[in-house]
């Protein structure tokens, strides 16, 4: 097996010293450079597994290096080492496409822990080819094209992705694609929704604990973080974590270390952060709901899922993903669906997304004579049709605003046809209760 090649870029003779003998003692051959041109030289005629440059080098900084190894077209993974307390630039990095960074002076542990991420890189890029994965991102639009093209581009790296969307978009599905396209594949993906968790036990569930630290820790406890370590953590809801925890997780990001409850000493994680929200983060960041640092932490990388409105072109693939999906775990024979049915579906709004359409899907299985969905079958709110658009004015109104409006119209005939009881509404919609009673509170009908 051939030995792997590190690029070694640092005008220190003693950090590259230091950097030679830690790699060789992992069996990985080492080239040093003490400047962007001997480094630039080196990579005309050398093939490399891994690059670390420091940041401030005599002729340029690491920033230009690995603009020069992105140009050359190679699948080289770039780290920088950054000063103590630069957490600013080695973001600034990682938004340029740097596969991981490490602080001055250097954690051998952390340097061990980066390299061996990077190496198994193309290892894993390999096996991707090679299995096919249990998780699809359905849809030929141009939109999810570029989703699915920034997924493969987001997995080669370290940095901490942030994943927008409306609630039933697709997040946790897109965050496991990161994780299994990266090459932490093998080790643990965890997710965890941040708002089932009780406030006061927060600390605990995310960072462990020690026994005794608490009444009722009886045991040593592993954390979150400890659990996904050598893998993925992904924080979906991440706006509902209480200020007080925010503070540690930005320290747990940025020193990626952490110190359970009750314990004196940190312990080091190699953890890949990912996290989500159907909130607007950045305006809770506005209103001192959630902290700013955090947020641009955990925001190195945005992906932004669209709406299934606004990509209904793929419906119709989705929709017989889904229905093959549904019948085989209810031992069913693969069920039709009227042409009718799919034009509904293609215009209707969708509030709930993916999640809704299989709720749909799977009701309209129950219904159904066994022959072919029909749209009635469906059962989608009244006024959902969205083919005649005669009161949308764009000049008046944005789109959202006039979705709004045809929901709530819908919600109120609803309610009155059921006398404003609300169980028997939501039953006559497809709507569970509470799905009904957010939806009433959201548009002002509580």
């Amino acid at each position: 097996m051939t030995m792997p090649t590190t690029l070694v870029v640092d005008d220190e003779p003693d950090i590259r010293e230091l950097l030679e003998i830690t790699l060789n003692r992992m069996d990985i051959k080492t080239i040093c450079a003490e400047d962007i041109n001997s480094a630039r030289r080196l990579l005309e005629k050398n093939r490399f597994d891994l690059c670390l440059t420091d940041m401030r080098l005599p002729d340029g900084d690491g920033l230009d290096l690995l603009e020069h190894i992105q140009t050359l077209g190679v699948q080289t993974p770039c780290a920088v080492i950054t000063a103590h307390g630069s957490m600013d630039t080695a973001v600034k990095a990682m938004k340029k496409g740097a596969f991981d960074f490490l602080s001055k002076p250097i954690d051998l542990t952390a340097l061990r822990q980066l390299v061996s991420n990077a190496l198994q890189l193309s290892t894993s890029q390999q096996k991707q080819r090679d299995r096919r994965t249990r998780d699809v991102l359905l849809g030929e639009s141009e939109l999810m094209r570029q989703i699915r093209s920034k997924i493969e581009k987001v997995a080669r790296s370290q940095a901490p992705v942030y994943i927008s969307g409306e609630s039933g978009s697709g997040k946790e599905l897109v965050a496991r694609l990161i994780h299994r396209q990266s090459p932490k594949n093998e080790n643990p993906f965890i997710a965890v929704n941040c708002g089932a968790i009780p406030h006061e036990l927060m600390e605990s569930e995310f960072f462990g604990h020690k026994k005794g630290s608490f009444t009722g820790a009886v045991s040593d406890k592993p954390g979150l973080f400890q659990a996904a370590d050598g893998g993925t953590l992904f924080l979906d809801e991440v706006a509902d974590l209480p200020l007080s925890l925010q503070v540690k997780l930005l320290r747990a990001i940025q020193e990626k270390k952490i110190r359970p409850v009750g314990e004196h000493n940190e312990v080091s994680v190699n953890v890949r952060l990912l996290s989500a929200t159907h909130k607007d983060l950045a305006k809770m960041v506005q209103e001192g709901h959630f902290r700013q640092d955090l947020y641009y932490r955990l925001n190195v990388i945005e992906l932004n899922l669209p709406p299934l409105r606004a990509r209904s072109s793929d419906i119709p693939q989705i929709t017989e993903f889904l229905l093959t999906k549904l019948a085989k775990a209810n031992e069913m024979p693969q069920p039709k669906i009227s042409k009718s049915a799919l034009t509904a579906l293609r215009n209707y709004y969708f509030p709930g997304n993916v999640r809704e359409l299989e709720n749909i899907l799977e009701r309209a299985l129950a219904l159904y004579d066994g022959n072919v969905i029909e749209q009635d079958d469906l059962n989608l709110p009244v006024g959902s049709d969205l083919a005649i658009v005669d009161g949308f004015n764009p000049g008046k109104q944005s789109l959202e605003e006039y979705l709004e409006d045809i929901e709530k119209q819908a919600l109120t005939t609803a309610l009155e046809e059921n006398r404003w009881n609300k169980t028997a509404t939501a039953k006559q919609l497809g709507l569970t209760f509470r799905s009904l009673r957010y939806r009433l509170k959201k548009l002002g009908l509580d």
